[in-house]
Protein backbone atom coordinates (compact mmCIF):
# COMPACT_ATOMS: atom_id res chain seq x y z
CA UNK A 1 0.00 0.00 0.00
CA UNK A 2 1.55 3.65 -1.06
CA UNK A 3 2.45 5.57 1.95
CA UNK A 4 2.91 8.99 2.46
CA UNK A 5 4.04 11.17 5.07
CA UNK A 6 1.66 12.13 7.93
CA UNK A 7 -0.08 15.93 7.23
CA UNK A 8 -2.98 17.65 7.91
CA UNK A 9 -6.13 16.83 6.19
CA UNK A 10 -6.42 19.91 2.95
CA UNK A 11 -8.68 20.59 0.27
CA UNK A 12 -6.98 17.81 -2.60
CA UNK A 13 -7.51 17.55 -6.04
CA UNK A 14 -10.19 14.25 -5.11
CA UNK A 15 -12.14 16.98 -2.50
CA UNK A 16 -12.27 19.48 -5.23
CA UNK A 17 -13.16 17.05 -7.93
CA UNK A 18 -16.05 15.71 -5.33
CA UNK A 19 -17.43 18.87 -5.66
CA UNK A 20 -17.67 18.88 -9.28
CA UNK A 21 -19.19 15.44 -9.32
CA UNK A 22 -21.98 16.40 -6.17
CA UNK A 23 -21.06 13.29 -4.30
CA UNK A 24 -19.07 14.92 -1.57
CA UNK A 25 -19.20 18.21 -0.04
CA UNK A 26 -15.47 19.88 1.26
CA UNK A 27 -16.91 21.04 3.99
CA UNK A 28 -18.33 17.92 5.47
CA UNK A 29 -15.64 16.38 4.20
CA UNK A 30 -13.09 17.84 5.86
CA UNK A 31 -14.91 17.89 9.09
CA UNK A 32 -15.32 13.94 8.85
CA UNK A 33 -11.99 13.37 8.14
CA UNK A 34 -10.63 15.35 11.14
CA UNK A 35 -13.12 13.90 13.21
CA UNK A 36 -12.05 10.40 12.60
CA UNK A 37 -8.15 11.65 13.05
CA UNK A 38 -9.07 13.28 16.11
CA UNK A 39 -10.36 9.97 17.29
CA UNK A 40 -7.74 7.70 16.59
CA UNK A 41 -4.89 10.00 17.03
CA UNK A 42 -2.13 8.90 19.92
CA UNK A 43 -1.50 10.95 22.83
CA UNK A 44 2.20 11.54 21.96
CA UNK A 45 2.93 14.02 18.97
CA UNK A 46 3.45 12.56 15.98
CA UNK A 47 7.05 14.17 15.54
CA UNK A 48 8.21 11.64 18.57
CA UNK A 49 7.89 8.66 16.80
CA UNK A 50 10.90 7.05 15.25
CA UNK A 51 11.94 8.71 11.90
CA UNK A 52 11.31 5.79 8.94
CA UNK A 53 12.54 6.98 5.28
CA UNK A 54 11.85 5.29 2.05
CA UNK A 55 15.05 5.96 0.29
CA UNK A 56 13.18 6.10 -3.13
CA UNK A 57 11.18 8.77 -2.06
CA UNK A 58 13.74 10.82 0.32
CA UNK A 59 16.67 13.11 0.11
CA UNK A 60 20.02 11.85 1.37
CA UNK A 61 19.40 11.82 5.77
CA UNK A 62 20.90 13.22 8.76
CA UNK A 63 21.71 10.88 11.09
CA UNK A 64 20.89 10.84 14.88
CA UNK A 65 24.17 11.80 17.12
CA UNK A 66 22.30 10.08 19.79
CA UNK A 67 20.58 7.01 18.53
CA UNK A 68 21.14 4.20 15.57
CA UNK A 69 20.39 4.03 12.53
CA UNK A 70 18.65 0.57 10.81
CA UNK A 71 18.99 0.23 7.15
CA UNK A 72 16.90 -2.30 6.18
CA UNK A 73 15.20 -4.09 3.13
CA UNK A 74 12.02 -1.19 2.14
CA UNK A 75 9.47 -3.71 1.88
CA UNK A 76 9.58 -5.91 5.28
CA UNK A 77 11.16 -8.80 2.89
CA UNK A 78 14.71 -9.62 4.43
CA UNK A 79 15.06 -12.01 6.59
CA UNK A 80 17.91 -10.81 7.80
CA UNK A 81 16.95 -7.12 8.44
CA UNK A 82 14.11 -8.52 10.32
CA UNK A 83 16.59 -10.23 12.91
CA UNK A 84 18.43 -6.68 13.60
CA UNK A 85 14.51 -5.18 13.67
CA UNK A 86 13.40 -7.54 16.10
CA UNK A 87 16.13 -6.76 18.35
CA UNK A 88 15.59 -3.37 18.19
CA UNK A 89 11.88 -3.76 18.78
CA UNK A 90 12.36 -6.15 21.31
CA UNK A 91 14.67 -4.37 23.42
CA UNK A 92 12.69 -1.21 23.20
CA UNK A 93 15.61 0.50 21.87
CA UNK A 94 15.06 4.40 20.23
CA UNK A 95 16.31 3.99 16.60
CA UNK A 96 15.37 5.54 12.94
CA UNK A 97 15.34 3.80 9.91
CA UNK A 98 15.86 3.69 6.41
CA UNK A 99 14.72 1.64 4.06
CA UNK A 100 16.38 0.78 1.18
CA UNK A 101 15.47 -0.80 -2.40
CA UNK A 102 17.64 -3.58 -3.03
CA UNK A 103 16.35 -4.40 -6.21
CA UNK A 104 16.72 -3.17 -9.58
CA UNK A 105 19.75 -0.68 -8.25
CA UNK A 106 17.53 1.24 -6.71
CA UNK A 107 19.94 2.00 -3.43
CA UNK A 108 20.87 5.48 -2.90
CA UNK A 109 24.15 7.27 -3.05
CA UNK A 110 24.86 7.24 0.46
CA UNK A 111 24.36 3.66 0.87
CA UNK A 112 26.39 0.92 -0.35
CA UNK A 113 26.87 -2.88 0.25
CA UNK A 114 23.79 -4.90 1.87
CA UNK A 115 20.85 -5.19 3.69
CA UNK A 116 21.05 -4.59 7.06
CA UNK A 117 23.11 -2.23 8.38
CA UNK A 118 23.25 0.09 11.30
CA UNK A 119 24.88 3.44 11.32
CA UNK A 120 25.67 3.89 14.99
CA UNK A 121 25.45 7.23 16.60
CA UNK A 122 29.57 7.53 16.41
CA UNK A 123 29.37 7.80 12.68
CA UNK A 124 30.58 3.90 12.51
CA UNK A 125 28.61 1.90 10.12
CA UNK A 126 28.38 -2.04 10.85
CA UNK A 127 26.76 -4.75 8.85
CA UNK A 128 26.08 -8.67 9.34
CA UNK A 129 22.75 -9.66 10.74
CA UNK A 130 23.80 -11.70 13.65
CA UNK A 131 27.47 -9.78 14.26
CA UNK A 132 24.41 -6.46 14.52
CA UNK A 133 22.48 -8.47 16.75
CA UNK A 134 25.18 -9.39 19.51
CA UNK A 135 26.18 -5.77 19.33
CA UNK A 136 22.77 -4.66 20.52
CA UNK A 137 22.46 -6.97 23.05
CA UNK A 138 26.34 -5.82 24.72
CA UNK A 139 25.84 -2.44 24.41
CA UNK A 140 22.23 -2.14 25.48
CA UNK A 141 22.20 -5.46 27.81
CA UNK A 142 19.05 -6.63 26.43
CA UNK A 143 19.14 -10.55 28.34
CA UNK A 144 19.64 -11.82 24.81
CA UNK A 145 22.23 -14.21 26.48
CA UNK A 146 24.82 -13.34 23.31
CA UNK A 147 27.68 -14.81 25.25
CA UNK A 148 26.50 -18.03 25.69
CA UNK A 149 27.97 -20.65 24.09
CA UNK A 150 25.11 -22.42 23.82
CA UNK A 151 23.14 -19.50 22.50
CA UNK A 152 25.68 -19.40 19.69
CA UNK A 153 25.93 -22.97 18.98
CA UNK A 154 22.07 -23.07 18.23
CA UNK A 155 22.79 -20.22 16.04
CA UNK A 156 25.90 -22.16 14.28
CA UNK A 157 23.31 -25.00 13.48
CA UNK A 158 20.74 -23.00 11.64
CA UNK A 159 23.41 -23.08 8.60
CA UNK A 160 23.92 -26.86 9.22
CA UNK A 161 19.86 -27.34 9.59
CA UNK A 162 18.85 -25.11 7.24
CA UNK A 163 18.63 -26.60 3.10
CA UNK A 164 21.19 -25.16 0.81
CA UNK A 165 19.02 -23.15 -1.67
CA UNK A 166 18.58 -20.73 -3.85
CA UNK A 167 18.86 -17.31 -1.61
CA UNK A 168 16.00 -14.77 -1.64
CA UNK A 169 14.68 -12.39 0.46
CA UNK A 170 10.92 -13.33 -0.60
CA UNK A 171 11.31 -16.71 -0.60
CA UNK A 172 14.21 -18.04 1.24
CA UNK A 173 15.43 -21.72 1.20
CA UNK A 174 12.57 -23.03 -1.18
CA UNK A 175 13.29 -22.99 -4.15
CA UNK A 176 16.42 -24.79 -6.06
CA UNK A 177 18.32 -22.81 -8.96
CA UNK A 178 16.25 -24.09 -11.90
CA UNK A 179 12.75 -22.28 -9.76
CA UNK A 180 11.78 -25.49 -8.70
CA UNK A 181 10.89 -25.80 -5.31
CA UNK A 182 12.64 -28.20 -2.97
CA UNK A 183 11.37 -31.53 -2.24
CA UNK A 184 8.76 -32.33 0.19
CA UNK A 185 11.25 -34.41 1.91
CA UNK A 186 14.34 -32.12 2.46
CA UNK A 187 11.63 -29.42 3.85
CA UNK A 188 10.72 -32.16 6.48
CA UNK A 189 13.62 -33.13 7.48
CA UNK A 190 14.78 -29.55 7.97
CA UNK A 191 11.65 -29.15 10.18
CA UNK A 192 12.21 -32.50 12.33
CA UNK A 193 15.69 -31.46 13.00
CA UNK A 194 14.76 -27.76 14.27
CA UNK A 195 12.26 -29.68 16.36
CA UNK A 196 14.53 -31.98 17.39
CA UNK A 197 16.91 -28.75 18.76
CA UNK A 198 13.97 -26.90 20.26
CA UNK A 199 13.76 -30.07 21.96
CA UNK A 200 17.01 -30.22 23.97
CA UNK A 201 16.03 -28.06 26.94
CA UNK A 202 13.22 -27.44 29.00
CA UNK A 203 10.81 -24.51 28.00
CA UNK A 204 9.41 -23.27 24.34
CA UNK A 205 12.17 -21.15 23.38
CA UNK A 206 15.54 -22.81 21.42
CA UNK A 207 17.41 -22.15 24.74
CA UNK A 208 14.80 -22.81 27.17
CA UNK A 209 12.35 -20.42 28.99
CA UNK A 210 14.18 -17.46 27.77
CA UNK A 211 13.97 -15.78 24.61
CA UNK A 212 17.63 -15.15 22.93
CA UNK A 213 19.82 -14.08 20.19
CA UNK A 214 19.35 -17.91 19.11
CA UNK A 215 15.42 -17.60 18.74
CA UNK A 216 16.37 -14.37 16.60
CA UNK A 217 18.30 -16.21 14.36
CA UNK A 218 16.35 -18.46 13.47
CA UNK A 219 13.06 -16.66 13.87
CA UNK A 220 12.73 -15.22 10.08
CA UNK A 221 13.02 -18.34 8.53
CA UNK A 222 11.00 -20.28 10.31
CA UNK A 223 8.49 -17.27 10.11
CA UNK A 224 8.76 -18.03 6.28
CA UNK A 225 8.49 -21.76 6.10
CA UNK A 226 5.73 -22.16 8.74
CA UNK A 227 3.19 -19.97 5.78
CA UNK A 228 5.04 -20.70 2.62
CA UNK A 229 5.27 -24.42 2.71
CA UNK A 230 1.21 -25.05 2.72
CA UNK A 231 1.50 -23.83 -0.61
CA UNK A 232 4.04 -25.48 -1.92
CA UNK A 233 3.39 -28.97 -0.42
CA UNK A 234 -0.15 -29.65 0.52
CA UNK A 235 -0.44 -30.03 4.07
CA UNK A 236 3.24 -29.81 5.51
CA UNK A 237 2.77 -27.30 8.65
CA UNK A 238 5.35 -26.24 10.58
CA UNK A 239 3.36 -25.68 13.45
CA UNK A 240 1.47 -28.77 13.44
CA UNK A 241 1.55 -29.90 17.15
CA UNK A 242 1.15 -33.60 15.98
CA UNK A 243 4.48 -33.84 13.59
CA UNK A 244 6.82 -30.80 15.22
CA UNK A 245 5.41 -30.33 18.70
CA UNK A 246 8.18 -28.47 19.91
CA UNK A 247 8.41 -26.25 16.31
CA UNK A 248 4.36 -25.64 17.47
CA UNK A 249 4.80 -24.37 21.02
CA UNK A 250 8.03 -22.06 19.71
CA UNK A 251 5.39 -20.57 17.53
CA UNK A 252 3.08 -19.99 19.89
CA UNK A 253 5.35 -18.38 22.59
CA UNK A 254 6.91 -16.20 19.70
CA UNK A 255 3.37 -14.84 18.87
CA UNK A 256 2.73 -14.03 22.43
CA UNK A 257 6.08 -11.44 22.38
CA UNK A 258 4.50 -8.19 21.65
CA UNK A 259 6.96 -6.67 19.69
CA UNK A 260 7.31 -9.59 16.98
CA UNK A 261 3.32 -9.89 16.74
CA UNK A 262 2.76 -6.23 16.91
CA UNK A 263 4.96 -4.97 13.97
CA UNK A 264 7.69 -7.26 13.07
CA UNK A 265 6.28 -10.61 12.18
CA UNK A 266 4.76 -10.95 8.74
CA UNK A 267 1.24 -12.66 8.24
CA UNK A 268 0.10 -15.58 6.05
CA UNK A 269 -1.82 -13.68 3.36
CA UNK A 270 1.50 -11.69 2.84
CA UNK A 271 4.15 -14.11 2.39
CA UNK A 272 1.44 -16.01 0.22
CA UNK A 273 1.44 -13.36 -1.66
CA UNK A 274 4.79 -12.73 -1.42
CA UNK A 275 5.75 -16.37 -2.92
CA UNK A 276 3.57 -15.95 -5.82
CA UNK A 277 5.91 -12.91 -7.24
CA UNK A 278 8.29 -13.78 -10.21
CA UNK A 279 11.73 -13.08 -8.43
CA UNK A 280 15.09 -13.82 -8.28
CA UNK A 281 14.23 -16.32 -5.79
CA UNK A 282 12.15 -18.87 -8.23
CA UNK A 283 14.15 -18.35 -11.24
CA UNK A 284 11.63 -15.23 -12.31
CA UNK A 285 8.67 -17.58 -12.22
CA UNK A 286 6.03 -16.72 -10.23
CA UNK A 287 5.72 -20.66 -8.10
CA UNK A 288 2.85 -22.50 -9.00
CA UNK A 289 0.71 -23.19 -5.22
CA UNK A 290 -0.69 -26.31 -4.71
CA UNK A 291 -4.38 -27.13 -5.01
CA UNK A 292 -5.55 -26.00 -1.34
CA UNK A 293 -5.63 -22.66 -2.15
CA UNK A 294 -9.40 -22.45 -0.36
CA UNK A 295 -7.61 -24.19 2.67
CA UNK A 296 -5.38 -21.56 2.62
CA UNK A 297 -7.53 -19.13 2.43
CA UNK A 298 -9.68 -20.23 5.01
CA UNK A 299 -6.74 -20.46 7.70
CA UNK A 300 -5.83 -17.15 6.70
CA UNK A 301 -9.24 -15.70 7.70
CA UNK A 302 -8.92 -18.50 10.60
CA UNK A 303 -5.64 -16.58 12.23
CA UNK A 304 -6.97 -13.22 11.89
CA UNK A 305 -9.82 -13.68 13.67
CA UNK A 306 -7.76 -14.97 16.26
CA UNK A 307 -5.27 -12.33 15.81
CA UNK A 308 -7.99 -10.02 17.27
CA UNK A 309 -8.82 -11.44 20.55
CA UNK A 310 -8.59 -10.17 23.87
CA UNK A 311 -5.05 -11.60 23.92
CA UNK A 312 -4.10 -9.42 20.87
CA UNK A 313 -5.54 -6.10 22.46
CA UNK A 314 -3.71 -6.78 25.80
CA UNK A 315 -0.12 -7.41 23.56
CA UNK A 316 -0.85 -4.01 21.77
CA UNK A 317 -1.53 -2.52 25.08
CA UNK A 318 2.06 -3.93 26.33
CA UNK A 319 3.77 -2.86 22.74
CA UNK A 320 2.38 0.37 22.97
CA UNK A 321 3.74 1.13 26.80
CA UNK A 322 6.85 0.04 25.67
CA UNK A 323 7.72 3.97 24.84
CA UNK A 324 5.49 4.01 21.71
CA UNK A 325 2.84 6.50 22.93
CA UNK A 326 3.18 7.44 18.64
CA UNK A 327 0.79 4.80 18.20
CA UNK A 328 -3.16 4.25 18.42
CA UNK A 329 -5.01 3.40 21.78
CA UNK A 330 -5.93 -0.24 19.59
CA UNK A 331 -5.09 -2.10 17.20
CA UNK A 332 -8.40 -1.00 14.89
CA UNK A 333 -7.79 2.12 15.46
CA UNK A 334 -4.22 2.24 14.33
CA UNK A 335 -5.42 0.49 10.92
CA UNK A 336 -7.99 4.01 11.02
CA UNK A 337 -5.25 5.94 11.60
CA UNK A 338 -2.89 4.35 8.63
CA UNK A 339 -5.67 5.10 6.07
CA UNK A 340 -6.00 8.65 7.52
CA UNK A 341 -1.82 9.74 6.99
CA UNK A 342 -1.83 7.79 3.80
CA UNK A 343 -5.68 8.33 2.40
CA UNK A 344 -4.53 10.60 -0.66
CA UNK A 345 -2.08 7.98 -1.93
CA UNK A 346 -4.86 4.96 -1.01
CA UNK A 347 -7.15 7.21 -3.86
CA UNK A 348 -4.57 6.98 -6.35
CA UNK A 349 -3.86 3.68 -5.82
CA UNK A 350 -7.65 2.34 -5.94
CA UNK A 351 -7.95 4.56 -9.38
CA UNK A 352 -5.24 3.04 -11.00
CA UNK A 353 -6.51 -0.33 -9.89
CA UNK A 354 -9.96 0.47 -10.47
CA UNK A 355 -8.74 1.49 -14.23
CA UNK A 356 -7.33 -1.90 -14.56
CA UNK A 357 -10.32 -3.56 -13.75
CA UNK A 358 -10.16 -4.32 -10.17
CA UNK A 359 -12.94 -6.67 -9.02
CA UNK A 360 -13.64 -5.00 -5.65
CA UNK A 361 -13.75 -1.59 -7.42
CA UNK A 362 -15.61 -2.40 -10.14
CA UNK A 363 -18.22 -4.30 -8.84
CA UNK A 364 -19.75 -1.34 -6.86
CA UNK A 365 -18.47 1.52 -9.39
CA UNK A 366 -15.62 2.72 -7.35
CA UNK A 367 -13.81 4.14 -9.91
CA UNK A 368 -14.55 8.04 -9.46
CA UNK A 369 -12.02 9.81 -6.80
CA UNK A 370 -14.25 11.54 -4.76
CA UNK A 371 -16.79 7.48 -4.54
CA UNK A 372 -13.61 6.35 -3.15
CA UNK A 373 -12.83 8.83 -1.00
CA UNK A 374 -16.50 8.31 0.41
CA UNK A 375 -15.84 4.55 1.13
CA UNK A 376 -12.57 5.06 2.36
CA UNK A 377 -13.74 7.21 4.84
CA UNK A 378 -16.70 5.01 5.72
CA UNK A 379 -14.28 2.33 6.20
CA UNK A 380 -12.19 4.81 8.58
CA UNK A 381 -14.73 5.66 10.38
CA UNK A 382 -15.92 1.66 11.66
CA UNK A 383 -12.24 0.93 12.34
CA UNK A 384 -11.88 4.42 14.58
CA UNK A 385 -15.69 3.12 16.28
CA UNK A 386 -14.79 2.28 20.66
CA UNK A 387 -17.68 -0.12 20.06
CA UNK A 388 -15.83 -2.04 17.58
CA UNK A 389 -12.82 -3.09 19.59
CA UNK A 390 -15.53 -4.42 22.35
CA UNK A 391 -16.31 -7.06 20.34
CA UNK A 392 -14.75 -7.40 17.19
CA UNK A 393 -16.47 -9.54 14.79
CA UNK A 394 -18.82 -9.72 11.68
CA UNK A 395 -21.97 -9.14 14.62
CA UNK A 396 -20.48 -5.97 15.81
CA UNK A 397 -19.66 -4.61 12.27
CA UNK A 398 -22.29 -2.78 10.60
CA UNK A 399 -21.74 -1.41 7.26
CA UNK A 400 -23.76 0.94 4.98
CA UNK A 401 -26.61 -0.48 3.05
CA UNK A 402 -23.89 0.01 -0.59
CA UNK A 403 -21.14 -2.37 1.33
CA UNK A 404 -18.64 0.37 -0.58
CA UNK A 405 -16.57 0.20 2.77
CA UNK A 406 -16.65 -3.24 2.45
CA UNK A 407 -15.49 -3.06 -0.57
CA UNK A 408 -12.48 -0.73 0.04
CA UNK A 409 -11.97 -2.94 2.86
CA UNK A 410 -11.40 -6.47 0.54
CA UNK A 411 -9.58 -3.59 -1.43
CA UNK A 412 -6.91 -2.87 0.75
CA UNK A 413 -6.49 -6.51 2.33
CA UNK A 414 -5.57 -7.25 -1.41
CA UNK A 415 -3.44 -4.63 -1.63
CA UNK A 416 -1.38 -4.47 1.64
CA UNK A 417 1.98 -6.49 2.31
CA UNK A 418 2.62 -7.09 6.42
CA UNK A 419 4.82 -5.59 7.83
CA UNK A 420 5.57 -3.40 5.00
CA UNK A 421 2.93 -1.45 5.43
CA UNK A 422 1.63 -2.75 9.17
CA UNK A 423 2.41 -4.84 11.55
CA UNK A 424 0.33 -8.76 11.66
CA UNK A 425 -2.29 -7.75 14.44
CA UNK A 426 -3.89 -4.32 13.12
CA UNK A 427 -4.14 -5.94 9.55
CA UNK A 428 -5.87 -8.54 11.03
CA UNK A 429 -9.08 -6.47 12.01
CA UNK A 430 -9.10 -5.13 8.31
CA UNK A 431 -8.77 -8.79 7.26
CA UNK A 432 -11.62 -9.56 9.51
CA UNK A 433 -13.52 -6.31 8.41
CA UNK A 434 -12.90 -7.22 4.34
CA UNK A 435 -14.34 -10.91 4.96
CA UNK A 436 -17.80 -9.34 6.67
CA UNK A 437 -21.17 -10.21 5.10
CA UNK A 438 -22.97 -7.41 4.11
CA UNK A 439 -26.03 -6.68 6.67
CA UNK A 440 -28.37 -7.42 4.02
CA UNK A 441 -27.08 -10.93 3.15
CA UNK A 442 -26.91 -12.02 6.84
Amino acid sequence: MPSTSATPWRPTATAVAALFLGTLDLVSAFSAWSDVEARVSPHSPQDEAPVSIDSVLASTPSFSSTKPTLFRERHGWCPYSERVWLTLDYGGIEYDEIRIDNTGGGQPSYFSGQTPQLHWPDGKTQGESMDLVYALDQKYNLGLKSDDEYVRECVREFSNIFPRARPSSRAAYLFQYNGEPLSRQTFEQTLQKANELLGKTDGNFFCGDDFTAADIAWAPFLERYRFQLPCLHENLYPDDVFSYFHLSDWYTAMELLPAYACRVQGDAASWRKVLNMAGFGNAGVPAELNGNIDTLLQTEDRLAREATRNTAKVMWKRYREGGRDYLADTPSKEVALTIVRNREAIVADALKQAGRGNEHLADLGLDEAAIIDSALLELAEALANDDLDKEFDEKSIKFESDSAAAAMARFLDDRICVPRDMGAIPAAYLKVLANTKKADDE
